[in-house]
């Protein structure tokens, strides 16, 4: 718009001057060469004043495009400033983001790490349980470790040797008590894949094999272990799993019935702990029984001190009511000694006659003084 208004004013100032040439030119050549001016031309002085004016319009262009031009430098300078702003803004913030996001990225490489490390553990987890040796001592390392926590070691033995030669996983001793009481890691991992990942129409057989493998765990623990007179009943069949555990319960209840009618509980590592905690209270208190005699011999101990306590009690009583007694005789013979003294105080001194014996008078109540305290003095001791 500011130049096209610029363009319109170039263009009206180049039409003016040459408009005034073309006259000045024309109004040369129709002059005559006589000596006398002629009289002007009256259009002449319109050009010439319309020259003025088209002059006076191009300054007023000309200020108007200065001031066009500053108040555009104005706007250029105050966008120059916001542009920059925004731009300083834009790249604090892009630089807190860039920031953030390495450290998301930072923290999305840990946690591929640690997925990674987790997806290997899985990994070998899955080779332990696929084979049945190393899937049997997975479960008998759990057992073992929660035996180990919550007993004393004089209190256990691990893979003990029974008198028919048998050697179950464990065997717990309680004091006082003959027999032992038997446990028996078994993981029947592969009937119960099977019956998890089995469709419908093959749950049926899935769960008959699941019951079989059970079953056979539970005969075997019966036939091998429960030794009469030497193993307690029942003895403990640990499965480290807890959601076996629950299928089991679920949906073999019968196979849990029958072990019990075959005196072998089937437990899970939870069960397995308030087992050894019930274990743990029996052999308190079977401790306790141990120590009853004991006890009772401190008891009595206890009551003999108590009776010489109290025997030395009254004869300090005894001392005390004797001590009473002799401060109650020295008070009164000081009761006395001062009875005798306000006497020996109102004593008369001698008449002037008996002053020409050789006592003086001073002496001689001194001396009934003295007299009268010795006989005050007899008085308690006879008495």
């Amino acid at each position: 718009m500011f130049r096209s208004a610029m363009d319109t004013a170039y263009l009206i100032l180049a039409a003016s001057l040459l408009l005034s040439a073309a006259l000045i030119v024309f109004g040369l050549l129709r002059r005559k060469p006589e000596p006398a001016a002629p009289p002007a031309d009256p259009r002449l002085d319109h050009v010439i004043a319309a020259q003025g004016e088209i002059a006076g319009q191009f300054r007023q262009a000309i200020a108007t495009q200065a001031e066009l031009q500053r108040t555009l430098g104005e706007r250029l300078d105050a966008l120059n400033r916001r542009v920059s702003e925004s731009l300083s803004d834009s790249a604090t913030k892009t630089a807190a983001t860039i920031s953030s996001i390495g450290e998301r990225l930072n923290v999305i490489d840990e946690a591929q790490k640690n997925i990674a490390n987790l997806s290997g553990q899985v990994v070998s987890l899955q080779e332990i349980l696929s084979d049945k040796q190393t899937r049997g001592a997975f479960g008998q390392e759990r057992m073992e470790a929660i035996v180990a926590d919550q007993l004393a070691p004089t209190h256990y033995e691990f893979q003990a040797t029974l008198s028919n030669g048998s050697r179950p996983d464990c065997v717990i001793r309680v004091p006082n008590v003959k027999g032992v009481i038997v446990v028996d890691s078994k993981f029947p991992l592969e009937a119960y894949e099977a019956l998890r990942e089995a469709a419908d129409g093959e749950k049926k057989t899935a769960l008959t094999r699941l019951k079989s493998d059970v079953q056979k765990h539970v005969r075997d623990i019966a036939e091998k272990y429960l030794i009469p007179g030497e193993v307690q009943t029942p003895a403990i069949m640990f499965v480290p799993s807890e959601s076996i555990y629950a299928e089991l319960h679920i949906s073999c209840s019968d196979v849990v019935q029958k072990a019990r009618r075959m005196q072998v509980v089937i437990v899970s590592p939870h069960v397995f702990m308030l087992a050894i905690n019930t274990i743990q209270t029996l052999m308190r208190d079977a401790k306790m029984r141990e120590q009853a005699h004991k006890i009772q011999a401190a008891v009595v101990e206890l009551l003999q001190d108590v009776k010489r306590l109290g025997d030395r009690v009254g004869n300090l009583r005894s001392h005390f009511d004797r001590t009473n007694k002799d401060i109650a005789e020295i008070e009164t013979s000081m009761k006395r000694i001062e009875t005798r003294a306000s006497r020996i105080e109102q004593v008369e001194l001698a008449l002037p006659d008996e002053a020409t014996n050789n006592e003086p008078p001073k002496l001689k109540v001194i001396q009934s003084g003295l007299r009268a305290v010795n006989a005050a003095d007899s008085v308690p001791s006879s008495r």
